[in-house]
């Protein structure tokens, strides 16, 4: 994990620590730089963990397998959002539809996994 005040994110029973595999790493952490600003640290050739203010996370090298988790992040202009994540690489796999609390869509990254992004 993160070298930052981790106390400070444990939070009883949320989500504290996500781990994704990737095929290639250098290409996620490119994707995820330019889309979302996200730093990384290298732990070797085959693990990159992220910091994050509420969460941390890492890629460990592996063939991701589609529906094995989905992570939610949060925008606040869900358009710009979705055009850097297209502009990045990105799949649109579900495009932006309203639900109860908000709007949604969902993208594939470079290595297959499936996210979205929500706003109010």
């Amino acid at each position: 994990m993160g070298n930052r005040s981790v106390q400070n994110k444990l939070k009883h029973e949320q989500i504290q620590y996500i781990e994704f595999l990737s095929k290639d790493i250098q290409l996620v952490k490119r994707f995820y730089t330019e889309c979302f600003n996200w730093t990384f640290t290298d732990f070797g050739a085959n693990y990159t963990a992220f910091e994050g203010d509420y969460i941390d996370g890492g890629f460990t090298s592996g063939r991701p397998v589609k529906g094995s988790i989905l992570v939610i992040l949060y925008s606040k202009d869900i358009e710009t959002t979705r055009e850097k994540i297209i502009k990045a690489g990105g799949i649109i796999s579900q495009d932006i539809f309203s639900f109860p609390g908000g709007r949604r869509f969902q993208f594939i990254d470079p290595d297959g996994n499936e996210l979205a992004v929500w706003s109010e």
